[in-house]
């Protein structure tokens, strides 16, 4: 049987990008085994039929733009109603802002519930191979620089250690009546974003931004994938 990331990757490289589109690399992400939201792309032109409930988030799909939020191609909180003229509506915006972008259609997702935002990230190092690093997701990343990290591949109790040495962990227990996150939900991603780099010396940049943590489980909602030769 074929090894489906291999021919994600394969087409990728074969039609010359550098980068999975968001609905490859979070095809490439379920196929890890690395929980993410329901999704399906939408081509250009094509009916926008989901079969899971709303509310949506729709992104728009182009190799051409790299932040879609700087040209509205993000759209939060979209009724089930609403989904046609919302895709139409987003295109449309994205046309205006980005008029040299290829557009390939729209991502449509489900919204996922709230809870604790964290990263999960791959490098690799020209040196040292793939290095796996781990912290608090969303903008709070950038701000505290509160990040550990490790090469792979890493084994569970060395994840298990990576979510621990950050300060953030006091988050992760649970804080002012919250409850704790799943930890081992968080570290298993973390193993399978390691073993990824460790398999497939074609992805060089990974990033899972948010991962949400949940009380039980956990969700990849954003998943960003840089590829090499």
């Amino acid at each position: 049987m074929s090894d489906p990331i291999n021919r994600i990757l394969s087409e990728a490289l074969r039609n010359g990008r550098k980068a999975l589109l968001e609905h490859e690399a979070l095809a490439l992400a379920k196929s890890a085994g690395i929980p993410i939201p329901h999704y399906v792309f939408i081509p250009l032109g094509a009916k926008p039929e989901p079969d899971f409930p709303p509310p949506y988030v729709l992104k728009i799909v182009s190799s051409d733009i790299i932040h879609k939020s700087d040209v509205g191609g993000v759209k939060l909180n979209v009724s089930g109603e609403a989904l046609e003229s919302e895709v139409e509506e987003l295109i449309s915006r994205v046309r205006s802002n980005a008029p040299e972008a290829e557009i390939l259609g729209v991502l449509v997702m489900e919204m996922a519930e709230e809870g604790v935002e964290t990263l999960v990230g791959l490098t690799r190092d020209p040196q040292f191979g793939p290095v796996v690093a781990f912290g608090l997701g969303g903008i709070f990343v950038e701000i505290y620089r509160d990040v550990s990290f490790r090469l792979a591949p890493i084994p569970i109790e060395e994840a298990r250690e990576m979510i621990r040495e950050v300060k953030a962990y006091k988050i992760l227990r649970g804080y002012r009546g919250r409850p704790p996150a799943d930890i081992d939900a968080i570290a298993d991603v973390i193993v399978k974003v390691s073993e990824l780099g460790d398999k497939y010396p074609e992805i060089m940049e990974m990033d899972i931004n948010p991962l949400i943590a949940y009380p039980r489980g956990a969700l990849a909602v954003d998943v960003r994938v840089i590829l090499g030769e």
